[in-house]
């Protein structure tokens, strides 16, 4: 049910990290929106979440919000995504708040929050810098190959798990990460 009379504080999303799920935009149409950014992103309160209508993603102001496409990409340049109030997590640079997730399949490296309900402890957990870090050598680790060329007896696609797996599970740094696996 849309309630378009909930109202949360304004400062209820500084400092936040928050996974939206992407939903159609019929839902919204008839809605009038409760805060419009200087951006054009429309925002839309019910009590059990918001409703974010925007052309832009990820990080925002002092918040980091991911959309989650529910299906293939669409055309639309505006995105509507939904999330629970209970979806935002508090964010900051300094905590070890973030950990790192990868899909092999996808071929897709991204971070959540350790407030996460499916956080098993098992994946180190780092602040935002270190994880900005750790996600951008992971993803060139599945994206490039010149890294490779040191390995040549070994499959890449091997290798690529086994040193993407030692980036999210270990405190190892990069270049101690391919020497074992070098040798």
């Amino acid at each position: 049910m849309l309630v378009n009379q909930f109202k949360p504080s304004s400062k209820s999303f500084k400092n936040t990290f928050c996974i939206f799920t992407e939903i159609h935009t019929k839902t919204v149409e008839h809605l009038v929106p409760n805060h419009k950014s200087e951006s054009g992103s429309e925002y839309f309160y019910t009590e059990a979440g918001m409703y974010r209508l925007s052309n832009h993603w990820g990080r925002l102001a002092n918040s980091k919000w991911r959309l989650v496409a529910s299906e293939p990409e669409s055309t639309s340049k505006n995105k509507l995504g939904f999330a629970r109030w209970e979806d935002f997590y508090p964010d900051n640079n300094f905590e070890k708040l973030y950990y790192l997730e990868a899909n092999f399949e996808k071929q897709t490296v991204t971070y959540q929050h350790k407030r996460n309900p499916n956080f098993d402890n098992k994946p180190v957990l780092r602040n935002a810098l270190e994880t900005a870090k750790r996600i951008k050598q992971a993803r060139n680790i599945l994206t490039l190959t010149s890294w490779a060329k040191y390995f040549s007896n070994q499959n890449i696609d091997n290798l690529r798990k086994e040193i993407i797996n030692e980036l999210i599970f270990t405190d190892k740094n990069l270049e101690e990460i391919k020497r074992n696996c070098h040798e």
